[in-house]
Protein backbone atom coordinates (compact mmCIF):
# COMPACT_ATOMS: atom_id res chain seq x y z
CA UNK A 1 0.00 0.00 0.00
CA UNK A 2 1.86 3.11 -1.08
CA UNK A 3 0.26 6.74 0.38
CA UNK A 4 1.86 9.83 0.02
CA UNK A 5 1.27 12.53 1.97
CA UNK A 6 -0.04 13.11 5.51
CA UNK A 7 -2.13 10.99 7.53
CA UNK A 8 -5.39 12.11 8.67
CA UNK A 9 -6.76 9.85 11.58
CA UNK A 10 -10.15 10.07 12.51
CA UNK A 11 -11.92 8.36 15.77
CA UNK A 12 -15.87 8.49 14.52
CA UNK A 13 -18.31 8.85 17.23
CA UNK A 14 -22.21 9.42 17.23
CA UNK A 15 -21.83 12.50 19.39
CA UNK A 16 -18.03 13.90 18.43
CA UNK A 17 -15.47 12.79 16.66
CA UNK A 18 -11.50 13.05 17.38
CA UNK A 19 -8.89 14.02 14.04
CA UNK A 20 -5.31 14.08 13.61
CA UNK A 21 -3.12 15.02 11.06
CA UNK A 22 0.23 13.21 11.33
CA UNK A 23 3.19 13.30 9.04
CA UNK A 24 5.01 9.73 7.40
CA UNK A 25 6.76 9.75 10.52
CA UNK A 26 4.00 10.07 13.08
CA UNK A 27 4.39 13.23 14.56
CA UNK A 28 1.17 14.51 15.31
CA UNK A 29 0.71 18.02 13.25
CA UNK A 30 -2.22 18.91 15.11
CA UNK A 31 -5.81 17.91 16.13
CA UNK A 32 -9.31 18.57 17.10
CA UNK A 33 -12.45 17.28 18.48
CA UNK A 34 -15.60 18.32 15.96
CA UNK A 35 -19.92 17.21 16.86
CA UNK A 36 -20.39 14.73 14.81
CA UNK A 37 -22.42 16.07 12.04
CA UNK A 38 -19.03 19.17 11.54
CA UNK A 39 -16.97 15.83 11.04
CA UNK A 40 -17.15 16.04 6.88
CA UNK A 41 -16.78 19.76 6.35
CA UNK A 42 -13.72 20.08 8.91
CA UNK A 43 -11.93 17.25 7.21
CA UNK A 44 -13.12 18.94 4.02
CA UNK A 45 -10.94 22.06 4.83
CA UNK A 46 -7.77 19.77 5.94
CA UNK A 47 -7.71 18.14 2.85
CA UNK A 48 -8.38 21.70 0.88
CA UNK A 49 -5.55 23.28 3.06
CA UNK A 50 -3.10 19.67 3.54
CA UNK A 51 -1.61 17.49 1.67
CA UNK A 52 -3.57 14.85 2.60
CA UNK A 53 -2.70 11.02 1.48
CA UNK A 54 -4.56 8.86 3.43
CA UNK A 55 -7.58 8.81 5.93
CA UNK A 56 -7.46 6.45 8.62
CA UNK A 57 -11.06 6.23 9.57
CA UNK A 58 -11.15 3.51 13.18
CA UNK A 59 -13.34 0.62 12.35
CA UNK A 60 -15.84 1.49 15.49
CA UNK A 61 -19.05 3.75 16.18
CA UNK A 62 -20.18 5.28 13.27
CA UNK A 63 -17.18 4.02 10.63
CA UNK A 64 -19.08 3.22 7.83
CA UNK A 65 -21.20 6.69 7.62
CA UNK A 66 -18.28 8.78 8.02
CA UNK A 67 -16.53 6.87 5.23
CA UNK A 68 -20.04 7.35 2.90
CA UNK A 69 -19.48 11.30 3.83
CA UNK A 70 -16.10 11.34 3.21
CA UNK A 71 -15.93 9.40 0.06
CA UNK A 72 -16.14 12.49 -2.40
CA UNK A 73 -13.34 13.80 -1.17
CA UNK A 74 -10.77 11.95 -3.42
CA UNK A 75 -9.05 10.92 -0.72
CA UNK A 76 -8.17 6.55 -0.09
CA UNK A 77 -10.13 5.94 3.18
CA UNK A 78 -9.07 3.23 5.06
CA UNK A 79 -10.30 1.38 8.34
CA UNK A 80 -8.13 0.45 10.73
CA UNK A 81 -9.18 -1.21 13.83
CA UNK A 82 -9.74 0.70 17.37
CA UNK A 83 -8.68 -2.20 19.65
CA UNK A 84 -8.22 -0.77 22.98
CA UNK A 85 -7.59 2.52 21.44
CA UNK A 86 -9.76 4.41 24.52
CA UNK A 87 -7.34 2.52 27.16
CA UNK A 88 -4.45 3.69 25.19
CA UNK A 89 -5.26 7.54 24.40
CA UNK A 90 -5.83 7.71 28.71
CA UNK A 91 -2.52 6.83 28.87
CA UNK A 92 -1.02 9.05 26.24
CA UNK A 93 -3.26 11.91 27.44
CA UNK A 94 -1.58 11.46 30.66
CA UNK A 95 2.13 11.10 29.02
CA UNK A 96 1.56 14.37 27.58
CA UNK A 97 -0.01 15.82 30.75
CA UNK A 98 1.51 14.14 34.00
CA UNK A 99 -0.82 14.63 36.89
CA UNK A 100 -0.03 17.36 39.40
CA UNK A 101 -0.49 18.07 42.87
CA UNK A 102 -2.35 14.78 45.25
CA UNK A 103 -3.68 13.53 41.71
CA UNK A 104 0.17 12.44 40.99
CA UNK A 105 -0.85 10.06 44.03
CA UNK A 106 -3.28 8.05 42.13
CA UNK A 107 -2.30 5.76 39.74
CA UNK A 108 -3.47 7.10 36.33
CA UNK A 109 -5.27 4.00 35.55
CA UNK A 110 -8.10 5.02 38.02
CA UNK A 111 -7.99 8.47 36.85
CA UNK A 112 -9.85 9.65 33.83
CA UNK A 113 -8.85 13.00 31.80
CA UNK A 114 -10.79 16.26 32.45
CA UNK A 115 -12.03 16.64 28.47
CA UNK A 116 -12.54 14.40 25.92
CA UNK A 117 -9.90 12.35 24.40
CA UNK A 118 -11.11 11.47 21.15
CA UNK A 119 -8.34 13.32 19.39
CA UNK A 120 -6.11 11.03 21.17
CA UNK A 121 -7.60 8.18 20.06
CA UNK A 122 -6.98 9.35 16.17
CA UNK A 123 -3.78 10.04 16.87
CA UNK A 124 -3.50 5.99 17.86
CA UNK A 125 -5.65 5.20 14.96
CA UNK A 126 -3.18 7.25 12.31
CA UNK A 127 -0.38 5.47 14.20
CA UNK A 128 -1.95 2.10 13.57
CA UNK A 129 -2.30 2.73 9.94
CA UNK A 130 1.13 4.04 9.62
CA UNK A 131 2.14 0.49 11.25
CA UNK A 132 0.32 -1.27 9.32
CA UNK A 133 1.59 0.21 6.19
CA UNK A 134 5.09 0.12 6.79
CA UNK A 135 4.68 -3.75 7.53
CA UNK A 136 3.30 -4.37 4.44
CA UNK A 137 5.26 -5.57 1.80
CA UNK A 138 6.19 -3.12 -1.38
CA UNK A 139 3.62 -3.87 -4.54
CA UNK A 140 5.76 -4.78 -7.36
Amino acid sequence: MTVTGLILGIDPGSAKAGYALLDAAGTVLFSGIEPASELPGAVARLVAEHAVGALAVGQGTQARAVCAQLAGLGVPIHLVDEFETSRRARELYFRDHPPRGWRRLVPVGMQLPPRPIDDYAAVLIARRFLARRSADPPAN
